[in-house]
């Protein structure tokens, strides 16, 4: 997965064992591998980015859940793929 991210421009290298970082100028995720064929998606997004976010994964051909929290950790949006 981090290579489909290198591929758009992003930056990626190593977090762990099977966890890699993926970054670019207004997201920094961590990617990490869970049962089956899921990925868990963790870290911060520019929110006005997050609609260019999902396109993206789309473009991968990946359905997922992206859910935007504030400061509190109280969710605030959510879209879907």
């Amino acid at each position: 997965m981090a290579a489909r991210f290198v591929g758009a421009g992003w930056s990626s290298r190593s977090s762990s064992w099977y966890g890699y970082e993926v970054e670019t100028s207004w997201c920094q995720m961590e990617i990490e591998p869970v049962d089956g064929p899921d990925v868990l998606l963790n870290g911060v997004v520019d929110p006005t980015r997050l609609d260019e976010l999902g396109r993206l994964l789309s473009y991968f051909g990946l359905r997922y859940e992206l859910e935007l929290s504030d400061e509190n950790n109280t969710p605030v949006r959510e879209i879907r793929g």
